[in-house]
């Protein structure tokens, strides 16, 4: 079951999230954070495969800020606007503000544990988030660009990331930093390019999608219960 929700921002802005719910009681509760691309078909897949593993899930619209309800595809004009999006017209410490009061939302809606994973730019948010949201009992990170510029920034919650060795936007001397400054993290690399998870895209590639998400499941569920 899914439904558009609003959330109540610090600043009072309406930001919208969708919602999916599990068939039965949630064992915890997930913040998915949109690619460049919004909260569109791919995200809200995404969200609706947490809700199935029985987690109470919630997608902020982070783009509400710059226009309500933005959803692009994955063409190269939709890459540029999708960069232009997240990383010229969003500010990242409002996008930490949003996300925080969405974690507040979904714990004031009665979830005791909350996760958060994010995807390309909601990877690096979801870096940040780990450092910067209260509220937090997990964080995992799919290819999450600029991290390694973030490095003063550590995460304050059990945190994973998985990153692709064919990435042309994030080098492994890059994954290889972020390992160095935090050796206990699990970081897990696949033999995969950026945006390995998203089946709407060319760079998909189901072995490291299913290896993937099976690591995010468990580490979820370790962290959060579940039917993981």
């Amino acid at each position: 079951m899914s439904n558009q929700i609003s959330i109540r921002c610090a600043d009072g802005f309406e930001m919208g999230c969708y919602r999916a719910e599990p068939a039965d009681s949630a064992a915890g509760a997930i913040v998915v954070i949109q690619e460049i691309f919004g909260v569109n078909t791919h995200i809200r897949e995404v969200a609706d495969g947490y809700a199935r593993q029985g987690y109470s899930v919630y997608a902020p619209k982070l783009f509400d800020r710059i226009g309500a309800n933005i959803e692009l595809g994955y063409t190269e004009s939709d890459m540029a606007k999708g960069i232009d999006l997240a990383f010229s017209q969003l500010e990242l410490g409002q996008v930490i503000s949003d996300v925080q009061a969405t974690v507040d939302q979904v714990a004031a809606d009665g979830a005791q544990k909350i996760g958060l994973v994010g995807y390309c730019f909601g990877g690096l948010v979801s870096w940040l988030s780990a450092a910067q949201v209260s509220g937090l009992a997990a964080v995992i990170g799919y290819y999450g660009g600029g991290i390694a510029g973030h490095l003063d920034k550590s995460p304050q919650c059990p945190t994973m990331l998985h990153f692709g060795e064919l990435d042309a936007h994030i080098p492994l001397t890059d994954v290889d930093k972020i390992q160095q400054a935090n050796p206990q993290l699990p970081i897990h690399v696949y033999a995969a390019d950026h945006g390995f998870n998203c089946d709407h895209r060319g760079s998909y590639d189901a072995k490291a999608a299913e290896l993937a998400l099976s690591r995010s499941l468990e580490f979820f569920g370790q962290q959060l219960g579940g039917d993981a």
